[in-house]
């Protein structure tokens, strides 16, 4: 006997496959995105070609630590249309790519990475949920999120400048610390321990070291660099081993915060919800990389 697919039977596949089309193309619209491209140095710093007041070319390395912009002392650009009064100039335009930013507030004479004229913060994401994506070497900006499969959820929280900080597990022989790090995207190393979180947990004397290096201010006052490897670093479930990391000791004692710095956090792609507060990360191509030498 012969088969056969009937007329009706072939129009309703056709009308259900129309449908999921349709579905599709309606909920990527919902998640609609915008892609910022950038450049990842040497330094593990993120560097954006910008265009100020319709008038300037800047390099601006981006900065997780800030909301705003600043602009080098050691620029090359001088962006002379940035005008600032008491070290802050407001109501700036900015052109990255495609996309334009008004009312961009910039400080003065704020160091940045090297080769850049300056650095940008979050104000680029104005709110919404952002991807930092290192595979592609691109920010995407979402009016949804996009799909998180594979990804590890953390909480974050900021503080009154809009930092976003992230709790860690750091495992020095038997034990085990746990800490806040603020996400440092301007720091080129993996970690950065706060004196206290040094001095509290006798870093000194516990973690292993490869170098260090000694200054002194007009006080004779002096501050001695180390830097060592973790043993063991744990973000959520994630592990990482034998990781880079600093810490101070001597007499200046200026470092507030610990640091989750550029090494680290290149070695994932970061889907941020702001208004949750919540992170998820995912290990990228970078995650193997060796580490980036301070000395």
């Amino acid at each position: 006997m012969k088969k056969y697919t009937s007329n009706h039977s072939l129009n309703s596949h056709v009308k259900t496959f129309c449908f999921l089309i349709l579905s599709f193309f309606i909920s990527n619209l919902s998640n609609a995105q915008e892609i910022i491209p950038f450049k990842l140095t040497k330094y593990n710093s993120i560097i954006l070609d910008g265009f100020v007041n319709e008038k300037d070319s800047v390099k601006l390395m981006f900065q997780i630590a800030m909301k705003d912009g600043a602009l080098s002392p050691q620029r090359v650009n001088k962006a002379e249309s940035v005008v600032f009064k008491d070290d802050v100039s407001n109501q700036n335009a900015l052109k990255i790519g495609n996309l334009n930013w008004e009312n961009i507030k910039f400080y003065d004479n704020e160091l940045a990475g090297h080769g850049t004229d300056g650095k940008i913060g979050t104000v680029l994401f104005k709110g919404k949920s952002f991807k930092i994506d290192y595979d592609l070497n691109q920010f995407e900006i979402y009016d949804n999120l996009p799909a998180i499969n594979d990804y590890t959820k953390l909480p974050f929280t900021q503080n009154e400048y809009g930092q976003i900080f992230i709790t860690c597990k750091s495992t020095i022989g038997n034990e085990t610390y746990s800490a806040d790090f603020l996400l440092q995207s301007g720091y080129s190393g993996g970690l950065l321990y706060s004196n206290a979180f040094t001095d509290n947990n006798n870093l000194d004397a516990k973690l292993k070291t490869t170098g260090e290096r000694t200054l002194k201010n007009a006080a004779n006052q002096s501050i001695t660099t180390k830097q060592g490897v973790l043993p063991i670093l744990e973000i959520g479930s994630i592990t990482l081993k034998d990781v880079s990391a600093g810490f101070f000791i001597g007499s200046i004692k200026n470092q507030t915060f610990n640091y989750l710095g550029a090494d680290v956090l290149k070695r994932f792609n970061w889907i941020f919800d702001m208004e949750n507060q919540v992170v998820y990360i995912k290990p990228n191509k970078h995650i193997e990389d060796p580490y980036f030498e301070i000395m």
